[in-house]
């Protein structure tokens, strides 16, 4: 069962740090937590985060970060989910993991009327920009690969795209840290002064420009309940 720990708009550092802290100090015995929050505005760089990826960052902080993936975006009207989970316990290695997180995310939309997608190649979710609410699979989904193709991962193809929820997490001793962040009303000009997620001309969306008005703590309390549910032993 998952703590959850509503922790409000809180800055990005001292959360991260207190992240670790908290994980290098776990054991087996100690309940896993689930920390809901929002970020000031901030670029967070992953381990291969490649500086030319940040194109035009201005007055805005950039934080680098031990979680995998490249450059994204924390702001105002964001909903950020912290799952702090001992995956030893819940008995799935992190591939699951990451599918686990994507499908309680996919599942927070739909709840919301919106269609989330996988794209191959490219952990997050994506949506329809021609029509967010449109059941009709990706040719971009993921699939098994047969022969050649089956060789290393895909190039992801976001056309028709956009990206609504990023992910980007960290494992230490079977335990996960980091989590994803789902886009509800935000300013989205900064996406604009990066390549986010490392891709260029990806276009990043949220709710509000997909027509859908839902208040951020709605939003949040679906996504922790959805997470709660997916992420369960």
């Amino acid at each position: 069962m998952l703590d959850t720990h509503w922790l409000g708009q809180v800055d990005y550092l001292p959360t991260y740090e207190a992240m670790q802290a908290w994980t290098a100090t776990r054991d087996a015995s100690t309940p896993d937590q689930l920390w809901i929050c929002e970020h000031p505005a901030v670029f967070t760089q992953g381990l291969a985060g490649k500086a030319a990826h940040l194109l035009l960052p201005g007055d805005i902080p950039v934080i680098a970060t031990n979680r995998g993936g490249q450059v994204t975006y924390h702001g105002p009207g964001q909903v950020v989910a912290y799952p702090l989970l001992d995956l030893r316990r819940a008995g799935y290695f992190v591939k699951e993991y990451v599918y686990r997180l994507e499908e309680a995310t996919i599942r927070t939309l739909w709840h919301f009327g919106v269609t989330g997608h996988r794209v191959a190649g490219a952990p997050g979710i994506y949506v329809r920009l021609d029509d967010p609410h449109s059941h009709a699979q990706l040719a971009q989904r993921p699939q098994r690969r047969e022969g050649p193709a089956a060789q290393g991962a895909p190039t992801p193809d976001f056309a028709g795209l956009g990206k609504i929820a990023a992910l980007g997490i960290k494992v230490s001793r079977n335990c996960t840290y980091h989590g994803l962040a789902l886009n509800v009303a935000m300013d989205l000009e900064p996406f604009s002064r990066i390549n986010p997620c490392g891709y260029s001309g990806l276009r990043t969306v949220d709710l509000s420009t997909i027509g859908i008005d839902a208040a951020w703590t709605d939003v949040a309390h679906e996504l922790s309940r959805k997470l709660a549910t997916y992420l369960a032993p």
